[in-house]
This record gives C-alpha cells, sequence and structure tokens, in this order.
C-alpha cells in the first residue's frame, strides 16, 4: 500500500528531502508533489522560494488544493527564474500586447472587408444612363473570396494597410 508516494517498505526520498539531504518520512508535506524522478521541479521551487516556505504554504493549505498551488509555483519559480524582476507578471503583460496588436490588426483587416465590399457593390451597380433593360451580375457575398483582396492590393483600389 502506498501513502503520499511512499511505499511501506524502503522509502526512497523524495527529490525534496534528496536535495536537502534529510529523510522522507511517511507523511512528508513535498512526497506527493516532488517526486523522485523530477528533482529539476523543487530544485528550481528551493532556489526561488526556499524549502521552509514552500512546506508551510502547503500546510496552511487542504489537500485538495495542493496539487494546484505547486503547479503555481513550480510555474511561477521558473518564471522568475527567466524574469527575475516580474516573472509571470511579465509574461501575462507580454501576451496581453500580443493580443491587443492582434485584435487591432484583425479589425484593420474587417474595415478592409468592408471597404472591399463596399467599392465592389458600387461597381456592379449600373450607371444611370444604361438601358434598363441590360442585367448585370448580382453581388456576390466576398466573405469567402479570397482572390478579390488580391484583385484589390494590385490596383483596384487603394489599401488601409498602407498607413
Amino acid at each position: 500500500m502506498r501513502r503520499n508516494g511512499h511505499s511501506h517498505g524502503a522509502v526512497s526520498p523524495c527529490a525534496a528531502c534528496k536535495l536537502l539531504r534529510r529523510k522522507c518520512v511517511e507523511d512528508c508535506v513535498f512526497a506527493p508533489y516532488f517526486p523522485a524522478k523530477e528533482p529539476y521541479k523543487f530544485a528550481i521551487v528551493h532556489k526561488i522560494f526556499g524549502a521552509s516556505n514552500v512546506s508551510k504554504m502547503l500546510q496552511v493549505l487542504s489537500e485538495n488544493y495542493r496539487s494546484d498551488a505547486v503547479n503555481s509555483i513550480v510555474y511561477e519559480a521558473n518564471a522568475r527564474v527567466q524574469d527575475p524582476v516580474y516573472g509571470c507578471v511579465g509574461i501575462i503583460s507580454s501576451l496581453q500586447r500580443q493580443l491587443e496588436t492582434l485584435q487591432t490588426q484583425l479589425a484593420f483587416a474587417q474595415a478592409e472587408l468592408v471597404h472591399m465590399k463596399t467599392l465592389h457593390r458600387i461597381d456592379t451597380k449600373p450607371p444611370p444612363y444604361m438601358a434598363s433593360g441590360i442585367s448585370f451580375p448580382a453581388n456576390k457575398d466576398l466573405s469567402n473570396d479570397v482572390d478579390m483582396a488580391f484583385a484589390y492590393e494590385n490596383g483596384a483600389g487603394e489599401s488601409l494597410w498602407s498607413c
């Protein structure tokens, strides 16, 4: 029978106890979350937060929240190694800037599509001086027409992208 990652026979130390060079007891708070086969996880967490602080954090949480807390701690520790000042906040800020840039590009593309549809509708309407007996093709939906974008870029109109 296994409890907290240990068998009742020979007890192999978890990654935390191995790094800290101490005996891994059966109710070790680190054992379920820092297995011996993943020593890098605890090493980075220990370097950034310290074993005592992580132990205190885990002990105040109920067991059903500890796994998520460890995942967050490991993620933040990795982010702090890459960016010691901002950590996860730097990553989130960078992703928000990327999102804003992509949203702006999407808005420009949508505006250009509307502009192209408007130009196409104007071009397909018969001039007022034409006889009414001549038929013109109906306005076609350009929402899936990629060729129109190329024609538009090649002289059919001025692109909105050239700001």
